[in-house]
């Protein structure tokens, strides 16, 4: 594909995450953000005044589109699947954000039906591309720690998301802590054994709709490797993201982040620093823009996409199995399952 020309893309939903997408587009030099497509038509058009873009109703208007390079799937998760198999029928790029679908079997289908496609389908797995822990797995796997032996991965949300988000969300598993599984796989891809606890110590609500509000799961990768992920749906201090790769030879750590690095010393105390970042909009803004750069490079190259659909499917399993182990006490084996898509 020519470098020379700016890429064509589209994008579904006009929600939260929308319209982080619409302005990172937006704002690319090598990107052209077509259309915004969302049934909900005047957040649709809101968000199309603001980005340039032109707002339709319908995917059917979105395919139709000609000289369109890819998608970007924000839409809700019951329409991720139909849209991943349109685009392959198209042969159109697609960026979709987590889950593929909350019913595993659902996701299985999808694959089976779009296996063989050499259209590049990215999973919105954005904290891969967060600078920090990208750096600590590039080290990771040049062997700076040594063999990892432990990878600690705490994600606390500083407030729960309303219910009628919790109601639907699939649960805390396959909802929030499918971004730590998939960063888990990402430092140790061959996950073999989960171990999870649930539990309710603050959240009425959480607990009337079934769900947890905190839980902690651990992992046993191939090679022996122990990851354990910290989770709860509030934080006193703001959105808690941290992360600690500990190996034979020493280890790699990644904290918090606040806006600016000053620290203030007086009499009531020392290294007093501004509030961590609110949440995953500001916290993981580099993120999505390095996401949706690599996703264009995908699309200009052909090169595989990373995450892949099985990166998807992957932690997809492995939320389950946390859901699972946390219903029954027990610990559940599962099968690793390759990260590339043949």
């Amino acid at each position: 594909m020519s470098t020379d020309r700016r890429l064509r893309l589209a994008l579904f939903g006009s929600g939260r995450i929308g319209q982080v997408h619409a302005r990172n587009v937006a704002a690319h030099p090598d990107l052209e953000l077509a259309l915004i497509a969302d049934p909900f038509i005047d957040g649709a058009r809101r968000l199309a005044a603001a980005t340039g873009a032109r707002a339709v109703e319908s995917a059917d208007e979105v395919f139709a589109e000609p000289g369109l390079d890819g998608v970007i799937i924000g839409s809700p998760t019951s329409t991720h699947v139909g849209l991943i198999e349109q685009a392959v029928r198209h042969g159109i790029a697609a960026l979709c954000e987590k889950p593929i679908d909350l019913d595993l079997d659902t996701a299985l289908a999808c694959r089976e039906r779009i296996s063989g496609t050499s259209v590049p389908i990215m999973l919105g797995f954005n904290r891969r591309f967060d600078p920090a822990f990208a750096s600590v797995q590039a080290r990771v796997a040049a062997g700076e720690v040594g063999r990892l032996e432990q990878l600690t991965i705490i994600s606390r949300d500083p407030a729960p998301a309303p219910r009628d988000y919790i109601a639907g969300s699939g649960g805390i598993f396959r909802d929030m802590t499918i971004h730590d599984l998939d960063m888990a796989r990402f430092f140790v891809p061959d996950i073999t054994e989960v171990t999870a606890v649930g539990t309710n110590v603050f959240s009425g609500d959480i607990e009337e709709l079934g769900d947890y509000d905190s839980a902690v799961v651990t992992l046993r990768g191939r090679g022996g490797e122990i990851v354990t992920i910290t989770n709860s749906r509030h934080c006193a201090f703001g959105y808690d993201q941290r992360l600690e790769a500990f190996g034979a030879d020493g280890a790699l750590a990644a904290g918090n982040v606040t806006p600016t690095t000053v620290r203030k010393y007086g009499a009531a105390g020392t290294e007093a620093a501004e509030a961590y970042q609110p949440f995953f909009l500001e916290r993981y803004a580099q993120a999505y823009q390095s996401e949706l750069a690599a996703f264009a490079t995908s699309i200009r190259t052909g090169a595989p996409s990373s995450p892949s659909f099985d990166d998807g499917v992957a932690a997809l399993i492995l939320a389950n199995a946390a859901t699972e182990s946390a219903a029954t006490g027990r610990s559940v084996a599962v099968q690793p399952v390759s990260a590339g898509r043949d």
